[in-house]
């Protein structure tokens, strides 16, 4: 599944009863996906299992906010991010994403866990969807991608943490 997807700009909605689920392995590529998972995204399980988690990521969406998601989760901590996600099919939809590690019986990380909730509309329309474009002008005022992507990180952690909060303590802030 390498078909690049065109974003449609017309925005779907869940259920707010509803929890997407996925889980990955190291690599990121989808070990397990729930009913939810399938149907807002647009494929069938067999279609996602083994295929990367990026395949759902929008264009949209800024390089900084998965940098700070995998450094976290590789260092074995949870993260809590809003993401804008793209369905098969063009169309976007936003979660409120909590991600987590996975351990084995040895206590060594083995893959990584996602829930998914509806999020706080007001939220992303007011402040999350300004501000994932600013990072992304950041990332692409950049000739060189490593340096935009860190430059767009930086201004990423200096905004969460611009009143000594902690990431976490920003985002449900928010």
């Amino acid at each position: 599944m390498t078909k690049a997807i065109i974003p449609t700009q017309r925005e779907i909605f869940f259920d707010p009863d509803s929890l997407i689920v996925s889980k990955t392995d190291l690599k990121g590529r989808l070990t397990y996906t729930n009913r939810a998972f399938c149907e807002i995204a647009g494929y069938t399980e067999i279609e996602l299992l083994g295929q990367p988690h990026s395949l759902i990521r929008h264009p949209d969406m800024p390089r900084a906010v998965f940098k700070l998601l995998w450094d976290a989760i590789q260092d074995g901590r949870e993260v809590f991010a809003y993401v804008k996600n793209i369905a098969r099919n063009g169309d976007h939809y936003w979660v409120f994403a909590h991600v987590t590690p996975s351990y084995d019986r040895n206590l060594q990380v083995c893959g990584f866990h996602s829930n998914r909730r509806v999020p706080k509309r007001d939220v992303v329309e007011r402040i999350i969807t300004p501000f994932y474009a600013e990072l992304s002008r950041i990332e692409s005022s950049f000739r060189n991608a490593k340096e935009g992507l860190a430059a767009s990180h930086g201004h990423l952690m200096k905004t969460a943490t611009a009143n000594k909060a902690s990431y976490d303590e920003f985002v449900f802030s928010l």
